[in-house]
């Protein structure tokens, strides 16, 4: 077996000091995307946490999406009591929560960030999270994410029109 990733081991601490057992599972082709993450696993789309960094009003917040929604951006500055939501690019990223794109997981973060919650992901029993990098996945109750994230549950998802 190949060495853990130090960005895995230091989410196997944060959940240690939290009462949470982190358990990851690798796959070598990577989790990048939700729908990679799923085909990996064998689960629904709908089970990937999509972690999702953006900055409202000039404070970094983070979603955690249901893999098979989009976030509507509106929401998620209301949420936050503001007004304007934009995306935050990799560096950004990185530095608030001390890992990469597509490989933010969570817990362990290097900042303290408000997090919200899109209800649907509530509706499983598990789902599955980043564990530090792109290759690297853990599942857990979605009861566990939001005690352990400390997250507010909120309506987040884009809703699409549909064409008649």
């Amino acid at each position: 077996m190949s060495e853990v990733h130090r960005n895995v081991v230091r989410v196997i601490d944060a959940g240690r000091a939290l009462g949470l057992v982190v358990e990851p599972r690798r796959f070598p082709d990577g989790a990048k995307t939700a729908v990679d993450a799923a085909n990996a696993i064998g689960c629904e789309v709908a089970q990937i946490v999509k972690s999702l960094i953006f900055e409202v009003d000039g404070e970094i917040v983070l979603a955690y999406v249901s893999g098979s929604n989009q976030l509507d951006e509106h929401k998620l500055a209301a949420a936050a009591g503001g007004l304007t939501c934009k995306r935050v690019d990799a560096d950004v990223v990185r530095e608030v929560t001390g890992f990469p794109i597509g490989g933010v997981p969570p817990i362990g973060h290097a900042t303290a960030l408000r997090v919200f919650i899109d209800p649907d992901l509530l509706l499983h029993e598990v789902v599955w999270a980043s564990a530090g990098t792109w290759h690297d996945v853990f599942p857990l109750a979605p009861d566990q994410l939001q005690r352990v994230s400390g997250g507010i549950v909120v309506e987040l998802k884009r809703i699409t029109k549909s064409r008649s």
